[in-house]
């Protein structure tokens, strides 16, 4: 959260305005600062991530089938199901758990619309394979880059790739408007589309032309993210520090697979994912037990895989994406945010290096 005195002075005018909602001063601001930060021509902000993604799929006017990865948060298949498309699920790379090109391009058929890759733990996906194969057949891209805000290429934004990109503003993401979303697109068509459907249809006073729903950000939140996008490179800092420390210690504990960020890539420092191999002497429950035990919040992040949802189950088998599924079983996020203590991070990796040597 921004120091508490520049939040009451950035919803200050509110009280004056009374313009709380729809579009107004502060949705603007944080719009045309979102576009200058990412480096995109067109920003348009939602109440959040997954309403988002909804809003993206309804606006492109999609039909049949996008092919996505079970290896993410819900709100991803969900926003697919929702709008009466049909997920089809690809493997991911063991190297950093994103969608497998490899996989998508034999998973391409005649009812394939879209591409939904997923940026996970701000891992890039190859995101030139996944443009090759979408011009190739002719597909749209829609990247959830939730986990992504801040991350580039060789200085290029995650939210430059692909015909859209979303992002999640919530209360745990690294830059966030207490609830909150964007997506990031170049061509400028798409915009008044989104715009209706995320309030009503309405285009006028008098004048509704689609069955659009109520996805708009609120003053409020706009303005938190308004002051949380002067601190972003502050934040992004401090994690840094401590993702380097979590590796450096990480590293000397057999059995331990890291995820470090590959060469021409700046990461946002997101998320501290671990997976345990055999090696390792100790399943990763046991690990997580472990931590649980000696008061640390780990998360077995993303287990289970979307396909294995109770909701979802009797429609897909999780074991057609071999390597989701090991991941899964194998997987925690360790703690990692801004406050962190360096000691704690000490502490966290004694622990996981006493589990193995106990086993």
């Amino acid at each position: 959260m921004p120091p508490f005195d520049e939040y009451v002075s950035e919803i200050a005018p509110l009280w004056e305005s009374r313009w709380l909602t729809n579009m107004g001063a502060e949705h603007r601001r944080l719009e045309a600062m979102l576009r200058e930060r990412l480096g995109v021509p067109e920003v348009a902000l939602f109440a959040n991530g997954h309403l988002a993604l909804e809003c993206a799929l309804e606006a492109m006017g999609l039909e049949g089938e996008v092919i996505t990865t079970p290896f993410t948060f819900a709100s991803t298949v969900h926003a697919i199901v929702r709008r009466g498309l049909e997920p089809v699920f690809a493997d991911v790379k063991p190297d950093d758990y994103t969608i497998d090109p490899a996989s998508v391009e034999r998973l391409v058929g005649p009812s394939t619309c879209a591409i939904m890759p997923v940026h996970v733990y701000g891992n890039l996906c190859d995101v030139d394979a996944i443009r090759d194969i979408a011009d190739r057949h002719g597909l749209k891209v829609i990247y959830d880059a939730a986990h992504a805000f801040g991350v580039e290429r060789d200085g290029v934004s995650a939210a430059a790739f692909g015909d859209m990109s979303m992002f999640s503003f919530h209360a745990a993401k690294v830059f966030n408007t207490v609830e909150g979303g964007a997506v990031c697109f170049r061509d400028a068509a798409l915009k008044p589309a989104l715009d209706q459907v995320k309030n009503f249809g309405i285009v006028g006073p008098e004048s509704v032309e689609r069955v659009g729903g109520n996805a708009k950000m609120n003053e409020f939140c706009a303005a938190m993210g308004v002051c949380n996008l002067r601190h972003l490179d502050d934040e992004v800092a401090k994690r840094r520090v401590l993702a380097e420390r979590y590796w450096e210690n990480l590293r000397r504990v057999e059995g331990v697979g890291l995820c470090e960020p590959k060469e021409g890539i700046k990461s946002n420092y997101a998320y501290m994912p671990v997976v345990f191999e055999d090696s390792f002497g100790a399943t990763r429950d046991e690990a997580f037990a472990a931590l649980d035990r000696n008061g640390v919040s780990a998360r077995k992040y993303f287990y289970p895989l979307v396909s294995d949802y109770v909701c979802y189950r009797e429609r897909f088998d999780s074991t057609s994406t071999p390597v989701a599924r090991d991941v899964a079983a194998r997987v925690l996020t360790l703690p990692l945010y801004a406050d962190l203590a360096l000691e704690d991070v000490d502490r966290i990796c004694a622990v996981i290096a006493d589990c193995a040597v106990l086993k």
